[in-house]
Formats: C-alpha cells, structure tokens, sequence
C-alpha cells in the first residue's frame, strides 16, 4: 500500500511535466512562425521598393538641405543685425561724447572773439582750441555749412529772422551757434537767423 501511495504521486507528476512540454512545444512552433513571417516581411520590403527607398532618401535629404540653407540664412541674417547694432551703439556714444565736448570748442572761440591783451594767454588759448578742433576732425566730425545757405530744417534751427534785401529769401543771414555732424548724423543743429522768411 505505502508503495502505490508513492507511485501515485510519481504518476501525477508525470502527468504534469507531459502537458509542460508541450506548451513548450507549442510556444517555440509559434516563435519560429512568427520569426518567419518577420523574415518574409523583411524580404519583402528589401525586394520591393528600392525605388521607393531611394525616393524616400532624396526626400531626407532635400528636407534637410532646406534646413540647413534656412539656418545659414538666419546665422548670416543674426550675423549682418549685430555688427550694425554695434556700428549703431558705437556711433551713438560717440555722438553723446562729442555733443558734450562742443560747449568747450564754443567757449574757446568766444574766448578767441574777445581777445586778450596778454599775448601769450591769447596763444595759447588758440593752440588748445586749433588742438581740439583737430581732434574732432579726425574722429570724422563736420561743421555744417550755414551763412548764405538756404535754410534746411534737418541742419538749421532758426532762432530769429532778419530782414535783409541783399540776401534771398529763406536763406541763412547769420549763425548764433556753430552745428556739427558725424557721418551724416547730426550732433548739433547750428542756431542760426533767417532772412526774409
């Protein structure tokens, strides 16, 4: 009896480990379909369209040939914006730092008008002035034109009119205050009279 009790045990295990090795069976009968069907698929596709590859590729890189020409465009773009904004805020601290820089080259011409009795004195006021006159022209600063020239709002600021019947009408009879230009960017307006306006 105890030996039938230990064979049923045995029979039963038996039994079990059959249904197992099967499943097994059956679970690599399925991958190895499955890994065909795969491998098929994949042949198909590498047969069939070559063409359609080849179409696809050139689709890729026109796409990004257009990228990259889009982004060099911009890069030049960006690139060509920043030097003008520096050139801008260079030339606009220049202009501010000469603007401040003409109320002295106007006292040193008032000075020289007076005169002086001291020679010397005199001299050297007009070395210091002819010193900085000189400076300002090499930064590239112009005195704008303005006795006898017709009166131009964007040069001139007229401060008072004159009648005077040997000049024309509108134009500049005589200027109060000398006007300045850098690079065709006014620094100062020249104060000026007009006659017959």
């Amino acid at each position: 009896m105890n030996s039938n009790e230990t064979q049923i045990p045995r029979d039963e295990t038996a039994e079990q480990q059959v249904p197992e090795t099967e499943t097994t069976a059956a679970q690599n009968a399925a991958e190895e379909e499955t890994s065909a069907k795969q491998a098929s698929a994949e042949k198909e596709t590498a047969d069939q369209p070559a063409e359609n590859k080849e179409e696809t590729l050139e689709k890729k890189v026109a796409s990004l040939e257009d990228q990259l020409l889009r982004k060099i465009a911009e890069f030049d773009n960006y690139r060509k914006r920043t030097v003008r904004e520096k050139e801008e805020i260079g030339l606009t601290a220049k202009v501010k730092c000469i603007a401040d820089l003409l109320p002295v080259l106007d006292t040193l011409e008032r000075a020289l008008g007076i005169g002086c009795s001291d020679e010397e004195f005199l001299r050297g006021v007009q070395l210091t002035h002819d010193n900085m006159l000189s400076i300002l022209t090499k930064m590239g600063v112009e005195e704008i034109k303005a006795e006898g020239e017709v009166f131009d709002p964007n040069l001139h600021y007229a401060v008072s009119r004159v009648e005077n019947p040997d000049l024309g009408e509108n134009v500049v009879a005589a200027v109060m205050q000398k006007g300045y230009t850098l690079g065709g960017k006014v620094i100062r307006h020249a104060m000026v009279a007009v006659a017959n306006t």
